[in-house]
């Protein structure tokens, strides 16, 4: 899982909401008796399909229904990532609103008013709310092998019974290969993957990968840190697994590579004395609402000290990327952005 993601959830895993006042009996019964006539696959935006549908997801798991699913329900940046290849989802689960109301950053291009939250931090999911969705679909990410993000745990076996699930790799995978797999999903759902808008946005991500590629080969030297901050620690990402960072790994960009990784293989832990250990000249720091932004950093006497940060180069990083074309493209041009503009600092 990304960044410090893993050393923040381990000690979350308590905090189900499911608001369960149904029996799993009775919950199975209200599933079963949807009127799916009157829906169209995947909300207001899906095309109409009609036969089986059949999709085999990341894990090898088939997932089948005797029509394409017309009540979706899935991780924020999921649901985002489908809404922009034409498909709409009914409820999500995973961080979509901020404290003021706000959509949160994975959340996208997403009306947060127009779907259920059953979930919206790491252990909540309702599944009373869920059950109420009549779900023929969940679907979310997968960072580690067969484990469903934001899929609590303690509840998973009651949620899996519900409907068919569907997990696709956000991890170990490089970026174009996940995008391709979301096209696919999408497809799969009616959604419009040949569109104008799909087509220019693909065609607008090639152009921003061509460009980085450019850009790391112009300035080999500038190396860029990935970072993401907490209170007590400072979390050095290693390239190796994340989707983003193993592309740009792949483009050629000159990425530092942590020395002594946590357990599941994702960052080193620094303590902010520690915080210069590695040299960079370009710092790329995770933009999720969970982690410590670096405008709240003023605290920490450290972090003022570093060169990437004396020099204004500290650029935000979409640590859980909506994967689709016309998301992802703009990682890519702003990376290539800083590396065009960035002055060797370290």
């Amino acid at each position: 899982m990304p960044s410090n993601a893993r050393a923040t959830h381990l000690t979350r895993r308590g905090l189900l909401a499911t608001g369960g006042a149904l029996g799993l009996g009775a919950a199975l019964a209200a599933c079963g008796g949807k009127d799916k006539a009157a829906e169209k696959p995947g909300g207001e935006g899906g095309a109409e399909k009609s036969g089986p549908w059949k999709f085999t997801d990341d894990r090898g798991v088939v997932a089948e229904a005797k029509s394409t699913p017309r009540n979706i329900v899935a991780f924020t940046g999921m649901a985002a990532a489908l809404h922009d290849f034409g498909v709409e989802v009914k409820g999500v689960f995973g961080p979509t609103k901020t404290a003021d109301g706000k959509p949160d950053v994975q959340a996208g291009d997403l009306d947060i008013s127009k779907v259920k939250i059953i979930g919206n931090v790491w252990g909540e999911f309702n599944l009373e709310e869920y059950i109420k969705l009549q779900p023929e679909v969940l679907i979310t990410d997968m960072w580690e092998k067969d484990a469903l993000w934001y899929v609590p745990d303690e509840s998973k076996d009651k949620i899996l019974k519900l409907a068919p699930s569907v997990a696709l790799w956000a991890a170990d995978q490089s970026m174009p290969k996940v995008i391709q797999r979301h096209v696919e999903l999408a497809e799969s759902l009616g959604g419009d993957v040949e569109s104008k808008k799909v087509t220019d946005s693909k065609a607008r991500f090639e152009a921003a990968a061509a460009r980085l590629r450019a850009a790391a080969k112009a300035k080999p030297e500038i190396k860029v840190l990935i970072g993401s901050a907490s209170a007590d620690l400072f979390y050095v990402s290693t390239p190796v697994r994340p989707t983003d960072t193993l592309y740009f790994k792949e483009l050629g960009v000159n990425l530092v590579v942590p020395g002594k990784l946590d357990q599941g293989g994702w960052f080193e832990g620094l303590s902010w004395e520690n915080v210069d250990k590695y040299k960079a000249d370009i710092i790329m720091m995770d933009n999720r609402t969970s982690a410590i932004q670096p405008k709240d950093l003023a605290s920490k006497p450290t972090w003022a000290q570093l060169p990437a940060v004396k020099a204004g180069q500290v650029i935000p990083r979409v640590t859980e990327p909506i994967y689709s074309y016309e998301k992802c493209a703009p990682l890519l041009e702003d990376l290539a952005k800083a590396i065009e503009n960035a002055k060797k600092v370290a």
